[in-house]
């Protein structure tokens, strides 16, 4: 049986997997964040069919984006342990997703977000919704200390969300990327957990 928790966001409600507490999903608000299932491979497919969406996100994102590019994503995606990337849904149909990539050895309490959104359901405030509380699921879950992502620099729109979402603006990592047949700069934002719980020099992540 699938467990969530749910997280309340202002008009908004979240649900992440919980393995430990038996919840089923409700969805009582504007959207929900939660994880991946097979049925959502028709509007994935869809939704992220879209030059637009695929040019501001990494090659691993196909294009054209087929159904059986989604009937495998979400494969991977459901037996992801511990799972980190999620389905955004409107009225239960796959509009966008969302997902951050734990780094290893040193960098092991920091990880890469990302993030993408139809365009029929951009500017409503769901993308910037979803980030915080998936920020707050990766540091409160997962004892991550630091979310970073890496905004193309033609891609104004992406660093408002991160900015409304609590992230800060660290640079410019120059020539950066190849993407679309152009080298282009990334913008380096990031959101450190509260420094009330984290500091640098300390030893280990604070409880």
């Amino acid at each position: 049986m699938r467990r969530w928790r749910l997280a309340n966001q202002g008009r908004f409600v979240i649900c992440f997997l919980e393995p430990e507490d038996a919840v089923h999903v409700i969805d009582t608000a504007a959207f929900v964040v939660r994880s991946y299932e097979p049925a959502d491979a028709p509007a994935l497919a869809r939704n992220a069919n879209d030059r637009g969406v695929w040019r501001n996100l990494r090659d691993a994102f196909p294009h054209p984006y087929t159904p059986a590019d989604a009937e495998a994503f979400i494969a991977r995606a459901i037996v992801q342990e511990p799972q980190t990337n999620f389905c955004i849904a409107v009225d239960g149909g796959a509009v966008g997703g969302i997902g951050f990539k734990p780094h290893q050895d040193v960098e092991r309490f920091s990880a890469e977000i990302g993030y993408w959104l139809a365009r029929a359901h951009r500017g409503k405030g769901i993308a910037t919704a979803a980030l915080r509380a998936v920020c707050a699921h990766a540091f409160e879950v997962h004892g991550l200390n630091r979310l970073y992502a890496t905004p193309y620099a033609w891609n104004p729109a992406s660093c408002r969300v991160l900015e409304k979402a609590g992230f800060e603006r660290e640079g410019i990592l120059r020539c950066a990327a190849f993407k679309d047949g152009q080298v282009v700069d990334q913008i380096l934002y990031a959101k450190i957990r509260s420094a009330a719980r984290f500091r640098a020099g300390d030893t280990a992540p604070a409880p």
